[in-house]
């Protein structure tokens, strides 16, 4: 497939109108339209492996796509929900009452970045990176996603820190030009334990404002969960699920400037409050977090004779209010994230080069746990790819010098190549140097962050070090009409992992636990994935994962990484305007905290589903999840893990 710069398009097969050439400039027609697949059918395109367009079996990079069309027959909440039937993930409960993040390839959460079109999404210095990435996945509406795009290993060569993991990439609809919309109503009930009914509200509408001229979209989106109680729990009057109150509402204007301008502007609001009642040593603690954030974003898009640009600018605001028993007061804490970047791409000769640059500023006010109160860090960037073929053989060259006003300079270089043995098979591999520096909350000094059931604080050191990464891979893919699959072998080996001294338990003293760095670390494993049409109706998906996670300074496996992790799911389209589906996931066994000796067993869940369109624009959905009601083991539960029991889930949307 030839390579594309992100946003160029072949003119020839579209109407030469100012609108149709501004919408083609800035990509806001539907990406999966433009893949032309010569023997396989309805490949998607992906952008976030390098910034260009390629196939997911083209791109050099292991990656994965789900569509909106995926997402609305699913029992979705947020991100994490989406993804977690995805080669090499894992979705691992971040606190013991129902928060969850996402893990690619045995990683820790905290090395997945998380982007919004490509734009970094970050409260974790105003919650710990210790308590996951709740609040940003869920503070992505369900409704107002086009596609998702996970990116599974190290992409520190083009977006800097936090990726050593892995990227997850959140694509939004955008506005079209003709008017269009959509309403929906979606519920979860538990059927097992108290409480637990979660209730959503949605609303989407875009069109044209001014013709040929401005374009505009509009999401709204709400919902309500109760607390949610089970009989698995030691503490009866705990809460195993929080109740959530969270509304967003996001918006959209697309001045279309010319044929090859574009201005776009956009605004997000999201409120989140949490309540929760949970089990604190045999008492319970209670909790409420209220979480304002307000995303403001303007992009300008051009496309010239053989270069395309992108100059950006994205303020994020984030106001925390964190009312803890364990806090014993209110905590106001407030993060800033300003961030202004910039790309360019276009073809020298034979080569695709893609280069840009990025200047952020992020600052964290704690009314309570912070000496001086508030702390910055300026960090700066600039990178560079090169892409070209050699006959059969696409090579991927690329680098980024990353500045940190802290931990200094760092360059992430990157080498991928995948050659191509017909149409429809691929080997491809590469390797990768990554690096993550510490967060605010980690290192700066007199930061305490109330944790181990209130008998501990997490406390900044300013001495930590910045962790880095070798990562490789290599691996083979095909895909054809009807049947398809890959195989990838992975290696992460860290070097300086920030971790926090381990809780023995002891609830008889406070005790501070500091950040620290591990010498060094290694995750490892295989990926293996296969899909096939087994008829016209009828298709079958199933992937493995097996990742062997070990801190080599004391030979343990890491915590919280399962070993295996198992996939498989049969889709039947029974009817015209009736599709349902059976899945099965298995999550093997894991550790669940620094000591080995708290090892739980694996489990076993299975979901069913359908949806049925009786008249045309209206959709109906149907299912349970957790079918057979399955419970983790007691080490799971006798530590406040615990698994969702049966629930019914349903919804019914109407697009106009």
């Amino acid at each position: 497939m030839q390579l594309k710069p992100e946003g160029r398009f072949s003119y020839h097969h579209f109407p030469h109108s100012k609108v149709y050439r501004a919408l083609l400039v800035t990509g806001l027609l539907a990406l999966p339209a433009l893949a032309q697949a010569e023997n396989a059918a309805d490949e998607k395109i992906v952008v976030t492996a390098t910034q260009t367009k390629h196939t997911t079996l083209s791109a050099p990079a292991s990656v994965s796509v789900i569509t909106r069309a995926e997402l609305e027959k699913m029992s979705v909440n947020n991100v994490s929900d989406a993804v977690k039937k995805l080669p090499g993930i894992n979705i691992n409960p971040s606190s013991t009452y129902g928060r969850n993040e996402i893990k690619i390839r045995g990683m820790r959460a905290d090395y997945t970045l998380l982007l919004v079109n490509g734009r970094r999404i970050n409260s974790q210095e105003s919650l710990a990176a210790d308590m996951g990435n709740d609040f940003d996945l869920s503070s992505i509406p369900m409704s107002a996603i086009e596609r998702i795009e996970v990116i599974r290993g190290p992409m520190s060569s083009l977006y800097g820190a936090d990726a050593l993991g892995g990227v997850v990439n959140v694509i939004l609809r955008q506005p079209g030009e003709k008017v269009a919309g959509e309403i929906g109503y979606n519920f979860q009930a538990p059927t097992e334990g108290s409480g637990g009914d979660h209730n959503r509200l949605n609303g989407y509408v875009s069109g044209p404002l001014i013709e040929n001229t401005l374009l505009g979209s509009l999401i709204v989106d709400g919902g309500k969960r109760d607390a949610w109680r089970t009989e698995q729990s030691k503490n009866r009057n705990s809460d195993a699920l929080e109740k959530r109150d969270n509304y967003s509402v996001l918006g959209n204007l697309t001045w279309l400037i010319d044929s090859q301008q574009s201005l776009d502007f956009d605004a997000t609001y999201t409120k989140d409050d949490r309540f929760v009642d949970w089990n604190n040593s045999g008492t319970t603690a209670h909790n409420t977090q209220k979480i304002d954030r307000l995303g403001l974003g303007l992009t300008h898009n051009g496309s010239w004779d053989n270069v395309d640009t992108r100059l950006r600018y994205y303020y994020e605001n984030i106001d925390l209010m964190d009312n803890s028993e364990l806090n014993k007061g209110i905590a106001d804490i407030t993060q800033n994230n300003h961030t202004i970047d910039g790309q360019i791409s276009g073809y020298l000769g034979d080569h695709l080069l893609t280069g840009g640059g990025e200047y952020r500023i992020t600052s964290l006010e704690h009314s309570m746990n912070m000496k001086g109160g508030k702390i910055d860090v300026n960090q700066s960037a600039l990178f560079l790819q090169d892409e070209f073929k050699i006959a059969d053989l696409a090579l991927t060259f690329g680098g980024r010098v990353d500045h940190h006003e802290v931990y200094g300079t760092e360059f992430s270089p990157r080498a991928y190549a995948t050659y191509s043995l017909t149409d429809n098979w691929v080997i491809k591999g590469g390797v990768n140097k990554a690096f993550k520096a510490p967060t605010l909350a980690q290192f700066t000094p007199g930061y305490m962050k109330a944790a181990c059931r209130g008998f501990c604080y997490l406390v900044g050191n300013p001495d930590l070090k910045a962790e880095t990464s070798i990562s490789y891979e290599i691996g083979t893919a095909y895909e054809a009409e009807r049947f398809g699959g890959g195989v990838t072998l992975f290696n992460n080996d860290i070097k300086d992992m920030i971790q926090s001294e381990a809780w023995n338990g002891d609830t008889s003293m406070i005790v501070n636990r500091p950040y620290y760095n591990v010498d060094k670390a290694r995750i490892q494993g295989i990926e293996t994935s296969f899909w096939i049409d087994l008829t016209e109706d009828l298709n079958w998906t199933t992937n493995w994962t097996v990742v062997d996670a070990e801190d080599r300074t004391t030979r343990k496996r890491l915590k919280q990484t399962p070993k295996n992790t198992l996939n498989t799911q049969l889709n039947w389209q029974a009817l015209d305007n009736l599709s349902t589906y059976v899945s099965y996931q298995y999550t093997g066994n894991q550790y669940l905290r620094d000591k080995e000796t708290i090892r739980t067993r694996g489990f076993n869940t299975v979901d069913i589903g359908a949806t049925y369109t009786p008249v045309k624009n209206v959709d109906l959905k149907l299912g349970v999840t957790n079918l057979t009601n399955e419970k983790r083991d007691y080490v799971a539960t006798n530590n406040d893990y615990f698994l969702s029991g049966r629930t019914v889930y349903g919804g019914v949307s109407y697009k106009f």
